[in-house]
């Protein structure tokens, strides 16, 4: 592949600069759904740490300080993925952790659309990424344990997920419809032939 050739044939650089080199190489070799990297495949043998953190709110630090350019946080967004022991930036030459405050990605839009399976909610994400909630792509809704408000999530691709904003998720509980379960009576959405419950029912007002 013309990405592997491109690595050995150069020195790779060293910290941000070396990573955003590779993936920038590995993402102009990409094939496949939304032309990502194929980092699930890659097993690369030099491994360590590189000093990025994403926030909860979904900015991306580099040695304490904001990552400005939105197209480099977008371009590591690419070859981020999530192994047993962590995130990791990958890139056929190496794997390096990052720290991952809550869900490395922010759903911040929300569209009613024709999908796959009847009607679909489409989500865009804070890099970039277009997803239609579905079997593959379940939504899910945890409790949070100190302010008890709901936190929201949406699965982008191979374990990694998005936090859907608060906006995008009041949009969610306008759309909701109450349905019965084994747990009582509760509100959910639906999109690709899959039914996704938000919250309890009673918690949405009518």
């Amino acid at each position: 592949m013309a990405y592997l050739k491109a690595m050995t044939a150069d020195a790779p650089k060293a910290g941000l600069e070396g990573v955003a080199q590779a993936a920038q190489i590995a993402l102009g070799g990409a094939a496949g759904a939304r032309g990502l990297p194929p980092v699930h495949l890659w097993h690369p043998e030099h491994c360590g740490e590189i000093d990025i953190r994403i926030r909860k709110d979904g900015v991306w630090f580099h040695e304490g300080a904001p990552i400005g350019r939105e197209a480099l946080v977008r371009l590591f967004s690419t070859v981020l993925r999530l192994d047993p022991d962590g995130y990791h930036l990958v890139t056929p030459a190496e794997k390096l952790r990052i720290q991952v405050e809550d869900a490395p990605f922010i759903a911040v839009r929300v569209d009613r659309v024709e999908g796959r399976e009847g009607e679909a909610l489409k989500f865009l994400t804070n890099v970039g990424d277009v997803v239609e909630a579905g079997p593959d792509n379940a939504i899910r809704v945890e409790t949070d344990p100190v302010t008890g408000q709901p936190r929201p999530y949406l699965h982008v691709r191979r374990g990694l997920e998005a936090l859907i904003a608060r906006p995008v998720f009041y949009e969610l509980a306008e759309l909701a419809q109450p349905r019965d379960t084994a747990q009582g009576a509760v509100f959910g959405v639906s999109s690709n032939g899959a039914w996704f419950p938000i919250a309890p029912a009673g918690s949405i007002p009518a």
